[in-house]
């Protein structure tokens, strides 16, 4: 891949490009020290990849994400020093448009850490050359699906997957919306699980409201908000228990919402609405067509609200979506189809 580093600091600008150097398989084409730079180099020499940090002189690192999507798009890595001390901004970076965030190798750092990196730049690289015809099966469950799940069972399950601009337009929804008694809601984010814990906390904050990361084995609870911890795909049992599984594993999107959504339409048989919002690729598209096959409402977000319009596109282009929304209309579509009814 083509990869541009972003970073005012220049060690840490060396030692990114040397890890880069010591590859076969990508080249560093450019480097800036500033937001500002980062958007004028983009526009003329577009990368595969940008390594952009967070906090520099000047405009930073979540404005220059936000301005690069909207007239020069690429995949983004936030690659920054301290990614636990900056949650906020992370999450705010993701929901500009980032696709993942690593911590900083430095030139005589942390054994692993360059390994780690490159591990995050080898799976962005499978998710931009990704088959878009690629199927995924229903998984086989890692925790034993014949245990019978508790009698107070949500009776309308919503399930929202996301990825590239997640965060903040999860929050936006969130805010407006929230679970009645009767419902559960579960999140499939793409995040990498050292951030799940953060991102939950961070996303809880957004909105006021609780929210649970989902435990191996842990069943629906009405009421709640439940968000996918690893990254190993969610799925749902035919005695609606939730579990982890690795399969498949060379699937690039992890955790997928392909994965999930299937398992919905295939043991889900009551009331069920499936949302496909921003993000990079095609995942859920075809899970999002099998919820739809099922009977169950399915909406996709919009181009013109979405950070990348990858996702839901794929589920407009194959007719999976029965309702295509922007971003401010999907609180009250969900208010509309989930409201409790008296009596």
């Amino acid at each position: 891949m083509k990869i541009a580093i972003v970073n005012d600091v220049l060690l840490i600008t060396e030692a990114l490009r040397r890890t880069i150097a010591n590859t076969l398989e990508h080249e560093v084409i450019w480097t800036a020290q500033s937001g500002e730079q980062a958007i004028q180099f983009c526009a003329a020499n577009r990368p595969d990849l940008i390594l952009m940090d967070l906090i520099m002189p000047g405009m930073d690192g979540v404005e220059a994400i936000r301005q690069i999507m909207q007239q020069s798009p690429c995949a983004i890595l936030v690659v920054t020093a301290s990614p636990d001390d900056n949650t906020g901004m992370v999450f705010r970076a993701l929901g500009a448009g980032a696709l993942d965030v690593a911590a900083t190798p430095v030139l005589a750092g942390r054994a692993g850490s360059d390994a780690a990196l490159l591990a995050k730049v080898k799976t962005i690289g499978r998710l931009i050359a990704a088959d878009a015809s690629g199927s995924v099966h229903a998984a086989k469950l890692a925790f034993d699906a014949s245990v019978p799940a508790s009698t107070q069972e949500a009776e309308t399950l919503v399930a929202i997957g996301a990825s590239t601009g997640g965060p903040v337009a999860l929050a936006a929804i969130l805010r407006a919306w929230k679970p009645p008694s009767n419902t559960a809601a579960v999140i499939v984010q793409h995040i990498d699980q050292a951030f799940t814990d953060s991102f939950s906390h961070w996303l809880a904050s957004q909105i006021d409201f609780p929210i649970d990361v989902i435990e191996d084995g842990s069943q629906l609870q009405p009421g709640r908000i439940l968000v996918a911890k690893t990254n190993d795909h969610l799925v749902l049992s035919g005695t609606h228990r939730l579990g982890y599984s690795a399969k498949p594993a060379h699937y690039p999107y992890r955790p997928s919402i392909d994965v999930f959504f299937r398992c919905i339409a295939q043991h889900w048989h009551k009331n069920a609405i499936g949302i496909l919002m921003t993000g990079m690729g095609r995942d859920g598209a075809s899970g999002l067509l099998a919820m739809r096959k099922a009977g169950k409402l399915t909406i996709a977000q919009d181009q013109h609200s979405s950070a990348v319009y990858g996702m839901p596109r794929a589920a407009a282009e194959m007719d999976a979506a029965e309702l295509v929304l922007p971003l401010d209309r999907i609180a009250p579509a969900l208010q509309a189809r989930t409201r409790k009814k008296s009596g």
